[in-house]
């Protein structure tokens, strides 16, 4: 087995969640699944999306639909903070 895959079925029963949800998850295009065997699993890269959003769907009661906005807001906040620091190098370079 690939140390860097986490079977889903083991992570859903250690953590207490519904295995549909990480479907729904999947179905968004907020996680990427692979199967192997009949087995499903996660690549441990996204475990730590995968957790921020099993948090936000049980503790915050956000839906899955929710969480892909908020994930596109991040993403595009990520994004001009990339820019903003890439201008603020452009700056001093011409100073």
């Amino acid at each position: 087995m690939n140390p860097e895959l986490i079977i889903i079925r083991e992570y859903c029963i250690q953590n207490r969640v519904e295995p549909d949800f990480i479907v729904q998850l999947e179905d968004e295009g907020l996680i990427q699944i692979s199967i192997i065997e009949n087995e499903r699993y996660i690549h441990i890269s996204q475990l730590k999306y995968l957790d921020q959003y099993v948090r936000w769907y049980y503790d915050l009661s956000i839906n899955v639909a929710g969480i892909d906005v908020i994930r596109n807001l991040l993403d595009k906040i990520d994004d001009m903070q990339e820019e903003i620091s890439r201008l603020k190098e452009q700056l001093r370079m011409t100073m």
